[in-house]
């Protein structure tokens, strides 16, 4: 169970306009949809969907909910094992950077917000270079200082993963704020589940495999035009 000031800080941490700098980037949505692959609300519910599986899921909210653990215990040694694992599955360049800038700058503001010495002590090793930092690690820790459950700490970063989607979606396709908001709600029974997974997954478990997504990754940084930096 997680509290309701562990709730509060989850919320504000997941919060959309949490200044993480998440909006710049579609993690390869863009490339799906100059291409036309991804042209309506159904095409963008399978994008995220595919997301959530292959990635999110089994790799970035086990770690969310490892380091949940990790940064409750303050255990810093266990939160840069989990940041490593994650800095080696993100092979796409524009992905692991987007990563590292969302964690690094969740890292700072909490350090600045929450006045704790271990988050503080995280932030520097970030800016250091002693670690990582993405965002996935960062999310957990921050969480888990604040006394939330692995659980709910998963539950909260993937759907603010789905959210941050679904908002890069409303700029580049025909979508209305509606058809966004269907795509979240078909995605809570997907989220619930991918959160249980996380919570039961052992650092060894982590995966992901995502070769499309990873593809139109990889094929972003030669678009003519872009709207986002991923």
């Amino acid at each position: 169970m997680t509290e309701l000031p562990a709730l509060l800080a989850v919320l504000q941490f997941a919060d959309g306009l949490f200044p993480s700098g998440g909006f710049a980037h579609s993690f390869g949505l863009e490339t799906y949809a100059q291409a036309g692959l991804v042209r309506d609300a159904a095409g963008l519910e399978t994008f995220v969907r595919a997301h959530l599986e292959g990635a999110a899921g089994p790799a970035d909210a086990a770690a969310v909910a490892l380091a949940t653990a990790a940064g409750r215990d303050g255990d810093a040694e266990a939160c840069f094992e989990i940041d490593g694992r994650l800095d080696a599955m993100k092979i796409v360049p524009e992905f692991r950077a987007a990563s590292r800038q969302m964690g690094a700058q969740t890292a700072r503001v909490a350090a600045v917000v929450t006045t704790d010495a271990c988050l503080a002590s995280l932030a520097r090793a970030i800016d250091e270079e002693a670690t990582a930092g993405h965002h996935a690690m960062v999310f957990g820790a921050v969480t888990g200082r604040a006394g939330a459950s692995p659980e709910i700490a998963a539950a909260a970063y993937l759907h603010s993963t789905v959210a941050l989607l679904v908002g890069a979606g409303l700029r580049l396709l025909p979508v209305g704020q509606i058809d966004g908001q269907r795509v979240l709600a078909a995605m809570r029974p997907r989220i619930a589940r991918l959160a249980r997974q996380a919570a039961a997954t052992d650092l060894d478990e982590m995966w992901s495999f995502t070769p499309g997504l990873e593809i139109a990754g990889l094929r972003h940084a030669d678009l003519e035009g872009r709207l986002f930096r991923s």
